[in-house]
């Protein structure tokens, strides 16, 4: 038997582990397996692993079969075995398999819903170890195992690889993953390993190629024209997404097409507008799932909306914002997590909760809005939520209406267009990580705007609020769950106001005016001259507000930026604001500091430092504040018994006179201020006024958008429900009228016009009114009769030229069981009546 990997010399990441092929299969899979497997070499470098639905009761003769067809080294997986180049290993029955750091993990499979996805669950942990090196294929095989591992699988960059349908014996798996919009490669399985390797070649992780030779071919002005080309086609712009994030995704794409210069991919781009278009969704593509990380939804639930119910006594409509929700599952989540909260609480108030989901991706809005899933989502949550919340439809199942009516899903760009305001949850998770760290710092305080006080923030497991402690605190660190607290100081939030030009020129504009703003103007100009220079800091020393000239007591730190206190301090405060800051934290009372001497630009000057703990106002408790006050040096004894009289009688006049104009000047300054003071407070309430009614105006106008594209959208559903209950019943060839409660005219087919003299404007006119061919002069009495007793009534009719009718009047019921009508329907029964008559009188002359 050969040795794993003799003979190749694979590709090998950091951990020596060879890049990973997994292949799920489940009914009419072996076939599929033997052709995919007969294309492989003995030396192939890369490990396969087979994951197949089998029989838990019966031993495996999967690899015994593999063997026959292939060169390759074929081996039933076991606890902690490496995987090895040229290998293929083969799940056990009735195990679950995973995969950590190259090894294989047998684990007991789960049986507690009662569906076993062994192919999603290692597709999954694939994605999870190997990142853009794991590549998942599906081949033929009942249900959809395999669909949410392989989303997981493209998330982190990999290639996912389908068996074509129409090669399938059960078309139902690989189906699941094309119609997800996953499918990277769809081939019959005997094409498949030739494409797959076609992609090793030319992918920066794959088997043959070099990565160092592909970033050397990176350049800055090529990312910056596929950035520009993306906009042109789908208005977004990606050039604030990490680098790092935006390569993977356009390598991936490359290694596809086997390309290896990312300047020839741009030209490739610019002749395929459809590669346009597929590149931006890979760039979309976002892992999601029903209460991914449960730990952290049973903090939202024992925590944040308990919280929020006891802010509001007396009741509210909560209003939540779940921005990038690809296809619905985290904001339906938060839905029945809200309504389980709010059913164990038996809050009496009137609570309601309306949660706006938005995303750039059109088709993963569609999905959301239609609210149908896979059966794989009941390996998501318990069975009595599944029960409670969803129906079953067909293969899968589907959020039920009271959930459903919660949520308003709408397309939006959370980087260019007007936030939702007011909100009181803001449910942000694993978008934050794709982009820069400018970027972040700028929807932080974006999500502060749009968030009301004490208002619910949730971030993602690798995500944080970064430096801005001074405007959210935690309530669960470890679930990234924050509270808003409202802020002292005017916070300069980049309002988005991609819908209103005229507005950002606007907001330009006042900006300009606070750069003069009279008021601000005198603060400074006295905090600088007359008031002691002080800093507002947190725990750990970050400054977070200057107040008067500091620059004698702190200067910038040589190297990157840095704001920190200690970092700052010039010589001779070091040490002394380590210990005064630790020691403020821990007492109520100020920490004084008397006589440090510190180094300046000019020698060196002596200071007093006071720090102390602020505990007032709320929005303030837990910040410090340092004070820096200068001392005057005295002058020696001797320098001064040495000075002349004259001068000494001149010095003292002009100290006097200093005085007298200070003074002079301190008054002209405080009349001033007052009336600078009574303008400004004028302008600025002005300025807000209209600054607020901007901001609603922007945020109104998104919710109308919002709600306007889901109305369109139930408006076209319903046009294509009526368009087809229309060629139904014209179909049938059944003339049919409907009649409301009064009897009047509701609607009708068009085969009624042979009995019945009726047009489109007679809708809403009693049927009484209407003549008839029919012999039935008891029709009106019939219908009302039917109305009021619910029993149907059916009678065979006559009509002129010989013609009969089987008229049946039954109750219109709706889906609400509710009786709103009749349904009157006419089958002509005449031929039916001439065989009777001719059988009858073939009787009659044969007696």
């Amino acid at each position: 038997m050969v040795k794993p990997g003799e003979g190749s010399k694979p590709s090998l990441n950091a951990e020596g582990t060879p890049t990973v092929i997994a292949v799920g299969a489940s009914a009419g899979g072996l076939e599929a397996l033997e052709q995919f497997f007969a294309q492989v070499p003995a030396v192939s470098g890369v490990a396969f692993v087979v994951i197949q639905h089998l029989d838990p009761h019966r031993q495996c003769l999967l690899p015994e079969i593999l063997r026959r067809i292939t060169p390759l080294s074929v081996i039933q997986a076991c606890d902690h075995m490496k995987v090895e180049p040229n290998w293929v290993y083969v799940i056990p029955p009735n195990k679950d398999l995973s995969i950590l750091h190259g090894k294989l993990q047998l684990l007991d499979p789960s049986t507690t819903r009662g569906l076993h996805l062994p192919i999603d669950s290692f597709f999954r942990a694939l994605a999870d170890d190997q990142h853009e090196r794991a590549i998942g294929v599906i081949l033929s095989g009942m249900g959809s195992d395999g669909t949410l591992g392989l989303r997981v699988v493209k998330e982190n960059a990999g290639l996912a690889v389908v068996q074509a349908p129409d090669s399938a014996k059960f078309d139902s798996m690989p189906r699941s993953v094309i119609d997800a919009g996953l499918a990277d490669v769809v081939a019959p399985p005997q094409q498949l390993w030739e494409k797959i390797l076609a992609y090793l070649k030319h992918s920066p992780s794959g088997l043959y190629a070099v990565p160092d030779k592909i970033l050397s071919l990176k350049n800055q002005s090529s990312l910056e024209q596929i950035v520009i080309l993306l906009r042109e086609r789908t208005g977004n712009d990606f050039s604030l997404y990490k680098k790092h994030t935006l390569y993977r995704r356009i390598e991936r794409r490359m290694g596809l097409h086997q390309i290896d210069v990312i300047a020839q991919y741009v030209r490739y781009l610019r002749e395929n507008h459809q590669e346009l278009d597929l590149l931006f969704k890979e760039l979309l593509i976002g892992v999601t799932s029903f209460f991914r990380d449960p730990a952290i939804w049973e903090s939202v639930k024992s925590d944040a909306i308990p919280a929020l119910f006891a802010k509001y006594p007396n009741g509210k409509a909560l209003r939540a914002w779940v921005p990038a929700c690809s296809t619905g599952e985290e904001a339906y989540s938060l839905a029945i997590i809200y309504k389980e909260t709010l059913a164990a609480s038996n809050c009496q108030q009137p609570f309601k909760l309306q949660i706006f989901a938005t995303d750039l991706n059109q088709d993963a809005i569609i999905k959301a809005r239609q609210g149908f899933y896979p059966a794989n989502i009941a390996e998501d949550m318990s069975a009595d939520r599944l029960s409670r919340f969803f129906t079953v439809d067909g293969d899968g199942y589907r959020i039920k209406k009271e959930i459903r009516e919660m949520v308003i899903f709408a397309p939006h760009n959370v980087i260019m267009d007007p936030p939702f305001t007011k909100l009181d949850i803001l449910c942000c998770r694993n978008l934050l990580i794709y982009l820069s760290q400018p970027l972040q710092k700028k929807l932080i305080l974006l999500f502060h705007y749009a968030l009301t006080n004490h208002g619910i923030l949730l971030l993602g497991n690798a995500e944080t609020i970064g430096g801005s402690n001074h405007l959210f605190t935690a309530i669960d660190n470890k679930s990234r769950l924050y509270r808003s607290i409202s802020s002292p100081f005017s916070l300069d939030v980049d309002f988005p106001t991609k819908y209103f030009p005229v507005a950002s020129m606007f907001e330009e504009t006042d900006k300009k005016q606070l750069v003069a703003n009279l008021q601000n103007l005198a603060d400074q100009l006295l905090l600088q001259h007359y008031a002691p220079a002080a800093v507002l800091v947190n725990t750990d020393g970050d400054i977070l507000y200057f107040s008067g000239r500091t620059g004698k007591y702190l200067e910038p730190a040589a190297g990157k930026a840095n704001l920190n206190i200690h970092a700052m301090a010039r010589e001779g405060l070091r040490h002394e604001l380590i210990s005064g800051l630790k020691k403020a934290s821990s007492q109520v009372e100020a920490v004084h500091m008397s006589g440090l001497v510190v180094a300046n630009d000019r020698g060196s000057q002596t200071i007093n430092l006071l720090v102390k703990a602020i505990s007032k106002p709320e929005a303030l408790k837990g910040l410090l504040m340092v004070v820096f006050t200068d001392v005057a040096a005295p002058l020696a004894g001797r320098a001064a018994s040495e000075l002349p009289n004259a001068a000494q009688k001149l010095l003292e006049t002009e100290l006097l006179q200093a005085q007298e104009d200070l003074q002079s000047q301190r008054e002209e300054m405080q009349s001033s201020q007052e009336e600078l003071k009574s303008a400004n407070e004028e302008l600025q309430s002005s300025n807000e006024e209209l600054t607020t009614s901007k901001e609603e105006m922007q945020s109104l106008n998104e919710e109308l958008q919002t709600v306007n594209a889901e109305l369109q959208t139930k408006i076209d559903d319903l046009s294509r429900v009526s368009n087809d209950m229309s060629n139904l019943l014209n179909s049938m060839e059944i003339a049919t009228v409907f009649l409301d409660n009064a009897l009047n005219i509701r609607r009708f087919t068009s085969p009624i016009s042979h009995l019945f003299k009726l047009i489109a404007a007679d809708v809403g006119r009693p049927l009484s009114d209407i003549a008839n061919d029919l012999d039935y002069p008891e029709l009106y009495q019939d219908a009302q009769e039917v109305l009021s007793t619910l029993v149907f009534v059916e009678k065979q009719v006559r009509a002129r030229d010989e013609r009969w009718f089987k008229v049946r009047i039954m109750p219109y019921r709706t889906r609400e069981n509710l009786i709103d009508g009749v349904v009157i329907t006419f089958i002509d029964i005449s031929a039916t009546k001439q065989l009777e008559a001719e059988l009858r009188s073939t009787h009659e002359r044969s007696a």
